[in-house]
């Protein structure tokens, strides 16, 4: 292989690699938003999901992440938002993976992890969500940035 070749190459790869990282989320990590005091408990008759994307494989697929039917954030590589809701059973699903809801219980007080995974298609790269147990959930998002709403203090 040419020596212009091989730059062209690692020029491209350098590019997509800057491509996949300027879709990442930035902004404050959610354990600093936690420390700080600024990410406010549930109220005693809810409880929280967790919803978060590690993968920045896809980075650019972004889709629209709902619960219930209502739209709640997106799917942002590296990143976690959370939604405080009442007890009983949610559905989240992705706009792009509408075939591969998760459905689960959530308790009053109780808090509930959702990853979102990138999947491989033909041409796409679908995103869907999947529970994950309360101590890896917790792991996960510790160093995540958070892309949610803050209210104004």
């Amino acid at each position: 292989m040419s020596g212009s070749i091989r730059r062209r190459i690692g020029a491209a790869a350098v590019g997509a690699l800057a491509l996949a990282l300027a879709a990442c989320a930035s902004g404050p990590r959610l354990s600093e938003l936690q420390e700080s005091g600024r990410i406010p408990n549930p109220a005693p008759d809810r409880g929280r999901i967790y919803v978060y994307r590690t993968a920045v494989i896809g980075a650019a697929v972004q889709p629209e992440v709902t619960i219930d039917g209502r739209f709640v954030g997106n799917a942002v590589p590296d990143g976690v938002f959370y939604v405080d809701l009442p007890p009983g059973r949610h559905t989240v699903a992705t706009a792009d993976a509408a075939d591969r809801k998760l459905r689960l219980d959530l308790a009053a007080g109780g808090t509930r992890y959702v990853r979102l995974d990138v999947g491989f298609g033909w041409m796409r790269y679908p995103v869907y969500p999947v529970a994950v147990a309360g101590a890896e959930g917790a792991r996960d998002i510790a160093a995540l940035h958070y892309t949610g709403f803050l209210a104004a203090r």
